[in-house]
């Protein structure tokens, strides 16, 4: 199902930025798959920490045939030979069973999630072990649907801004550290209310295969 704002903010990008324009022309009429289950986005985004779209999505799916039903209490079941099978680090297999163990017990309550602004539910997720700011961020935008999302600790994100906006080959790697998020928190101005939008578009020029957490 189509987020409710897409089109919308598709037009209003368009218009402000014609680079970003030409990039959501181009990819068509493809749009972000929100995730209905919060338990099943964020295992998915601390599967795919520090790993490509392709990567994360083989260990996801080997990771879900494993498990069979993707709940809290199936997770928290499996072994973590069994776990480590699937491609996921041992440091990841302790991430997936702490989430686990989270909402079982409680400790996580996604109802409350619907009346805090965004960085309150940030905050609220990175006390979980393993989830930090960019898997929050994540689950704003794949669970929540929240529109405004920039996740400035994305190497994807950084590295399409630099190609489309600073000209830079394909084949660089993404710019880091403080000059290159000031960079993308500038450029990103016109691109409000609607950054998750756009962000969404970015991720796909440098990618077909749609980004899913």
């Amino acid at each position: 199902m189509k987020p409710e704002f897409w089109d919308s903010a598709c037009r209003g990008l368009s218009r402000a930025d014609p680079v970003l324009g030409r990039v959501i022309r181009d990819c068509g009429p493809a749009h972000l798959v929100p995730r209905g289950d919060p338990f099943v986005t964020l295992a998915r985004s601390i599967v795919g920490q520090q790993i490509s779209v392709k990567a994360a999505q083989a260990v996801w799916d080997r990771f879900a045939t494993a498990a069979g039903d993707v709940t809290p209490l199936r997770v928290s079941r499996m072994r973590a030979a069994t776990l480590q099978g699937c491609g996921l680090s041992q440091r990841k297999v302790e991430y997936v069973k702490d989430l686990a163990s989270h909402f079982r017990s409680g400790a996580i309550d996604p109802a409350r999630w619907q009346g805090l602004d965004d960085e309150a539910v940030i905050a609220d997720l990175v006390e979980v072990r393993g989830v930090g700011r960019w898997t929050a961020e994540m689950f704003l935008i794949f669970n929540l649907l929240r529109p405004d999302v920039l996740p400035l600790d994305d190497l994807g994100l950084l590295r399409a801004m630099a190609i489309h906006y600073d000209g830079a080959p394909r084949s660089a790697a993404a710019p880091q550290g403080k000059a290159a998020r000031e960079r993308a928190v500038a450029l990103a101005q016109r691109w409000r209310p609607w950054r998750t939008v756009a962000t969404w578009y970015m991720w796909r020029s440098l990618d077909p295969l749609p980004v899913d957490y």
